[in-house]
């Protein structure tokens, strides 16, 4: 392990086998004065192994964890890390409040007590999808355990006094080297690709956000050690399925093997918000956030792939 080198900053990254750790890790291994240090709980899945150090750890570790924070001292910490499946949070409520709580807690007391500053990953999921678009003030209310999780995760870190910023995003899609990661742009193209039929919910609203802009958001909020809660997403709203015919008008693929369905029909109705949505005014003015739009995007995902596969 690198300790303290010549590198002004230092990154730990949890969760770096997720979509938006490998792409964190692909950008943050770029930057030439800075040192990062991965940890996810399975072995590294990311095909591009140099430039950092990588560590298998079980975050609910506590002792494991905090021996980590202290032998690498650093400056910063980016938290992907948590248990992201409405249902699996239903089902397990003991390892959602664990993994997406207490661990949080934690973190958040251990930079008030080893002073690094926290990047925190949140949802849109906060907020009952009765009201969208967002503003950061805007009163939470979840409506499943998930978004519960993640405003509890979010007081504790406000209410600890500790650096940090809390990034709320929406629907995160890309493409990264790992093809084992998958998304909702990802999945409608292969199933399309294969000509296999799709039932795409068409009632509800969400700013697709495309992950190297939520990996250049957190790399803003480290370099600017920005502090409260920010907005993360693309600027224009899309029902489920005009997300998905947009995939299918781009690579020129078959939209009649898309069928709409009502969240109702199944059993989404009830347990995801409706309508989200984010204003992100706070996070150009102080961040610097330039999102990029999703009809734009697929045009780089696509030389992404290209350039993956190659």
């Amino acid at each position: 392990m690198d300790k303290l080198g010549s590198s002004t900053t230092r990154v730990l990254l949890t969760g770096s086998n997720g979509l938006l750790g490998q792409k964190l890790t692909d950008f943050i291994i770029q930057k030439t004065n800075y040192t990062l240090y991965c940890t996810s709980q399975g072995v590294n899945r990311n095909p591009n192994a140099l430039g950092y150090d990588f560590v298998q750890l079980d975050l609910l570790d506590k002792g494991g964890l905090k021996s980590l924070i202290q032998e690498f001292q650093p400056s910063h910490i980016i938290h992907c890390a948590a248990m992201t499946s409405v249902e699996a949070c239903e089902q397990e409520a003991d390892k959602c409040q664990q993994l997406n709580v207490d661990l949080v807690g934690d973190l958040a007391g251990w930079s008030k007590e080893f002073d690094y500053h926290l990047t925190f990953l949140s949802t849109d999921f906060v907020f009952d999808g009765k009201n969208g678009p967002y503003k950061e003030d805007d009163p939470v209310k979840a409506c499943n355990a998930y978004g519960q999780s993640k405003i509890e995760a979010e007081a504790l870190i406000l209410g600890s006094g500790c650096r940090a910023a809390i990034l709320r995003t929406i629907l995160v899609y890309g493409v990264i080297a790992d093809k084992n990661r998958s998304n909702l742009v990802l999945w409608a193209k292969q199933k399309l690709e294969k000509g296999e039929k799709i039932n795409v919910v068409d009632d509800q609203w969400r700013m697709p956000t495309w992950v190297d802009d939520l990996a250049m958001a957190c790399i803003l909020s480290v370099e600017k050690n920005a502090e409260g809660i920010f907005h993360i997403s693309s600027k224009q709203l899309y029902s489920i399925i005009e997300a998905v015919y947009e995939v299918a008008d781009f690579w020129g693929l078959d939209k009649t093997l898309i069928s709409p369905v009502h969240a109702a029909d199944i059993g989404q109705a009830e347990n995801r918000p409706q309508r989200t949505g984010f204003y992100l005014d706070k996070a150009k003015t102080e961040l610097g956030y330039v999102p990029t739009s999703f009809k734009e995007s697929l045009n780089y995902i696509d030389q992404q792939i290209k350039y993956y596969n190659s």
